[in-house]
């Protein structure tokens, strides 16, 4: 007897549906799965096995045949032991086959039958809206994830006994109700605030124009001046963060597992990782490709810490998704892209013992250490950073002051206003959001400069030797600058205060 089950897979951050079609025939007893299956695919039968012998029903000694198709798409995961168990079931006449056609089935069987959380239950979800599928039947730990699609029926299961009993009608299965603006709400709020920061009043501006912008940061700084403490509540004074991006960056984060119990993402991510890492846990890939830490940013932050400390290919593999917000990643059978538009922080130090042009520390470095320990930073990435800033050390009675700083909140409003503007001013163009995604094009368009300001910028270019990219990055600087005073165009001001955020460019380490 043949029976057929619906499930579903994920390729990249996407899903399709897989049929699984189940064969029982005389002869020896084999139980085959073919359908381009993994090796972790190929061991649920043994999983399937002995998960339908401990949950009390017959496990068919026969010929046993399992298609997945569609048979040129290779299959991983183990997703699919649900369906596989159920189609073995209905061929053996021990479920109905009326109702298999209505749902998607999804989970990894314990081999006492329990059903065991899966990823990438998001993207099906999503994926389902567009199919004539009543509902998805999901692992209880999965449940809030796949509720998060509004109009689709979800059913959380935990034991395969329970989905057989549902099948020939025994019991009822109840349906998970979710509140998606209710749950947004709850997990939308940060630990931390920009209010704990205390002094670094210069570092603190040059973030705020960095969050209205959209531009890239790097902070350069000895250590224990507070560059992590800083970079690490940029994300609280980002625009606050819509639904429609919170279901985004939940689907990626979905897909590689990392929701942790999670709902929904509904902050801007933060991703910090070590400076060993390599260049495809970066930006993603593998046998299987998965989603990388700049695509896991997507939306977020990026920061990367001891930036000179990373190995230098891992840098310049940041160049693509820093210029396109996308990844592209290439393999033989396949070509995924993944979405990685997020904003880059980088701290660093100014020297290899971090205390050139400190006012307490005598540096011990020589200028050829400090020149060969800045050059490990390619002038191509430089370039992509907007905004260099020196993070000093604190005086004391910065450290012990009781007045406090703006909290985030008050920041966050006014970078929401200068996004405000920017949306406004980009509504016709093409994936243009803000100041930082400006092309060439549009910098002509956009930055217009008064008499004063473009005699400003020229004797600086002159002065600096700035590069055309590093012209280019002050007037978008600019340009934010502008926005957070409300004025249309950019001003003499705008322009110095863009300029001092041009450490490198300066030489002042030189």
């Amino acid at each position: 007897m043949l029976a057929k089950v619906l499930t579903s897979a994920v390729m990249g951050i996407d899903a399709y549906i897989i049929q699984v079609e189940v064969d029982i025939n005389k002869g020896l007893p084999t139980f085959n799965i073919v359908g381009l299956p993994d090796t972790s695919v190929r061991e649920s039968r043994d999983r399937v096995m002995s998960a339908i012998k401990n949950s009390e029903l017959t496990f068919p000694t026969k010929r046993i045949t399992v298609n997945m198709a569609p048979a040129n798409v290779k299959k991983e995961g183990s997703s699919f032991d649900l369906a596989i168990a159920l189609g073995l079931l209905a061929a053996h006449g021990q479920v109905r086959t009326d109702k298999l056609k209505d749902y998607i089935f999804l989970g990894e069987l314990a081999l006492d039958g329990a059903i065991r959380q899966v990823r990438g239950v998001l993207s099906i979800a999503l994926a389902l809206r567009q199919e004539n599928i009543k509902g998805i039947m999901v692992p209880e730990q999965n449940k809030t994830e796949a509720g998060v699609i509004e109009d689709l029926k979800v059913y959380p299961v935990t034991h395969l006994r329970q989905v057989v009993d549902f099948l020939n009608d025994d019991k009822e299965l109840p349906k998970f109700e979710f509140d998606l603006q209710e749950a947004f709400e709850r997990n939308c709020h940060y630990e931390i605030d920009f209010s704990d920061v205390k002094g670094q009043m210069f570092a603190k501006r040059a973030l705020e124009v960095a969050a209205a912008g959209g531009h890239n940061v790097l902070l350069i700084g000895s250590p224990g001046s507070g560059k992590t403490m800083l970079a690490k509540r940029l994300p609280t004074i980002l625009p606050d963060m819509s639904i429609e991006e919170s279901i985004e960056t939940t689907k990626i984060h979905s897909v590689s597992g990392n929701l942790n119990g999670w709902s929904l993402v509904a902050t801007r991510p933060f991703r910090s990782p070590h400076h060993t890492i390599s260049d495809v846990a970066l930006i993603g890939g593998g046998t299987y490709p998965k989603p990388g830490e700049v695509s896991l940013s997507h939306n977020g932050v990026l920061f990367l810490d001891e930036l000179p400390e990373f190995h230098r290919n891992v840098l310049e593999v940041l160049r693509q998704p820093l210029e396109d917000g996308v990844v592209t990643i290439s393999r033989a059978l396949t070509s995924l892209t993944y979405p990685a538009k997020f904003m880059m922080v980088a701290a660093m130090n100014p020297c290899p013992c971090g205390y050139h042009g400190d006012n307490k520390q005598e540096c011990i470095c020589s200028l050829f250490k400090i020149q060969k320990y800045l050059s490990k930073v390619s002038g191509p990435l430089l370039d992509r950073i907007d905004i260099h800033v020196e993070v000093p050390r604190l005086k004391f009675n910065e450290m012990t002051t009781d007045t406090l700083a703006e909290s985030s909140a008050t920041v966050r409003d006014r970078v929401n206003q200068a996004r405000t503007i920017q949306q406004e001013r980009f509504q016709k163009e093409k994936h243009t959001y803000c100041n930082a995604h400006m092309q060439p094009k549009h910098l002509k368009k956009y930055c217009q400069l008064t008499g004063e300001s473009q005699e400003l910028l020229k004797n600086a270019i002159n002065k600096l030797n700035l590069s055309a990219r590093a012209y280019d990055r002050i007037l978008k600087v600019a340009r934010t600058i502008s926005d957070l005073d409300n004025q249309p165009q950019i001003q003499s001001q705008h322009i110095a205060e863009a300029l001092q955020y041009r450490s490198l460019d300066k030489n002042l380490f030189a």
